[in-house]
């Protein structure tokens, strides 16, 4: 049943990640949800538990390639592989760029691009296994149109748009798509810190005229990985009220 094919998502424990697991547990998946906060996997849990459901949680940095590898090796053999994998998990390390040095720029490579090609890596094995996989990677609107103060950024984003087209071509006669989601102006706290100035200049920017929701953005990541979206691969959904048309 394609309902109890195993869901991983990655930097699961809060804002977009963590609306993702459950709008995939509402879908009645099974869903491990790795980050490397570990308190807030605890509550991921307990919300979880709270609302009804069941979530396996893994602490690790997925940065850490063999440690992941590992992790996801091990889900994969306890759930008859993975199904579905979300890649969510990013980072910003916003500066100008004569300004940005080198870790700066890795860092976020590490972890928002890097990290994505491990997992699918890992991931697709059990995919082609089981001729059966969804490939949801959490992209942004910077990597459409750019973004002053981020190009770590909006390349590391841009770099998944590029990695899931490459994806689609090479597995999608193994029954596997691979998909981006790039999400505009989200409320989160990624967001929140935002001054009311530049808040203001995005919501100029946006038709419809309001900041996204995390559940816009889940929703929209749940279809990709379902069924009914067999016949979409390669895309990318821009969750941005407009703003990158």
């Amino acid at each position: 049943m394609a309902e109890k094919r195993l869901a991983v998502v990655t930097g699961a424990a809060r804002g977009i990640g963590r609306a993702i697991v459950f709008e995939l547990l509402r879908q009645g998946r099974i869903v491990a949800g790795l980050d490397i906060i570990e308190d807030q996997l605890k509550d991921l849990e307990r919300v979880a538990q709270e609302a009804g459901f069941e979530v396996l949680t893994r602490c690790v940095d997925i940065t850490q390639t063999e440690k992941l590898t590992e992790v996801l090796e091990s889900l994969a053999a306890a759930h008859d592989g993975i199904g579905i994998l979300v890649n969510n998990a990013g980072i910003t390390r916003d500066k100008l760029m004569i300004q940005m040095d080198d870790s700066d720029f890795d860092k976020v490579i590490n972890v928002n691009l890097r990290a994505a090609f491990v997992a699918v890596r890992v991931a697709a094995r059990s995919m082609v296994r089981n001729k059966f996989g969804r490939i949801v990677s959490i992209s942004s609107v910077a990597a459409v149109i750019g973004q002053a103060g981020s190009a770590n950024y909006a390349a590391s984003k841009a770099g998944l748009i590029g990695m899931t087209k490459s994806i689609a071509r090479e597995m999608g006669k193994k029954g596997i798509t691979a998909n981006c989601v790039a999400p505009g102006f989200i409320q989160t706290d990624m967001t929140a810190v935002l001054n009311d100035l530049v808040k203001k200049a995005a919501m100029e920017v946006i038709p419809v005229k309001r900041f996204g929701t995390v559940e816009d953005v889940a929703r929209a990541v749940a279809f990709l990985a379902s069924d009914d979206a067999g016949y979409i691969t390669g895309q990318v959904l821009c969750v941005d009220g407009g703003m990158a048309m």
